[in-house]
């Protein structure tokens, strides 16, 4: 397949999905956008008024790039798991494998779409936030390469688990039994110097800590984990899963049989 045919493949890929989520934006973007909304209210607004400052920063103020980072992770994963096992399910996916589209396109393009929908997300959320704060970007390269990269991943592991998915009950399962928890113990709500000794060590092994601290650092400059090991940590999970996934999808585990 030359490359001229690879980039109409992953254009029309993105395209339809592209579509898809603006043509059901009350599935697609809206729900994000209420229930991160009512976080502001509830824990910004509200409790937040009776918390002390944050090295410098007002609660809400802290709690924004955490909230948008929530937003962008779970938009993500959800996107690239429920199309991908849609995809098996109507044998849509059959017939890209049998076309001459190699498989790595075909992980660009559904990783693309997961991307194309957390940052879009990620945007509504932000732009919800102003009225609750003010916000200035301390670093716009650290936020953008967090935001990305985070996004990404979180695409890949969406895709990973719907290639091991047996049914619509499990695409749910991740989400609900480890997504969710890992993100709201992921220094979203509170920074892990607050905690007793040993939960802050047991915090160093939750992989969303590290990104959440490194997407409030491209926003307030602070961060509870030193960036390097930010950005080594997303790296280190943007290898393992791409890794697995090429794969699976070589060997054809969940995929073709």
């Amino acid at each position: 397949m030359t490359p001229d045919r690879m980039l109409i493949a992953y254009s029309t890929m993105l395209r339809n999905e592209l579509v898809r989520i603006f043509r059901i934006w009350s599935q697609t973007l809206l729900p994000p956008v209420v229930t991160t909304s009512l976080y502001f209210v509830v824990f910004g607004a509200f409790i937040g008024s009776q918390i002390a400052p944050i090295d410098g920063f007002t609660y809400m103020q802290f709690i924004v790039p955490g909230l948008i980072m929530m937003s962008v992770i779970t938009s993500s994963y959800m996107n690239t798991v429920s199309m991908f096992y849609f995809a098996k399910w109507t044998k849509t996916l059959d017939e890209m494998l049998v076309s001459p589209m190699p498989e790595w396109v075909i992980v660009a393009g559904y990783v693309s779409g997961g991307v194309l929908r957390g940052l879009l997300v990620g945007a509504l959320v932000l732009a919800v936030s102003l009225f609750f704060t003010h916000l200035a970007i301390f670093n716009a390269f650290v936020l953008v390469a967090a935001l990305v990269l985070t996004s990404v991943l979180f695409s890949l592991g969406g895709l990973i688990n719907g290639v091991f998915a047996k049914g619509f009950d499990g695409i749910s399962i991740v989400p609900t039994f480890v997504l969710t928890p890992l993100t709201y113990l992921g220094g979203i709500f509170y920074s892990v110097e607050m905690l007793p000794e040993f939960w802050q060590k047991v915090s160093l092994f939750n992989p969303i800590l590290y990104m959440v601290n490194a997407f409030r650092y491209g926003f307030l400059g602070i961060s509870d984990i030193p960036l390097w090991q930010c950005f080594a940590v997303l790296f280190a999970f943007l290898g393992i899963f791409i890794i697995v996934l090429m794969y699976l999808f070589k060997q054809g585990i969940g995929v073709k049989n």
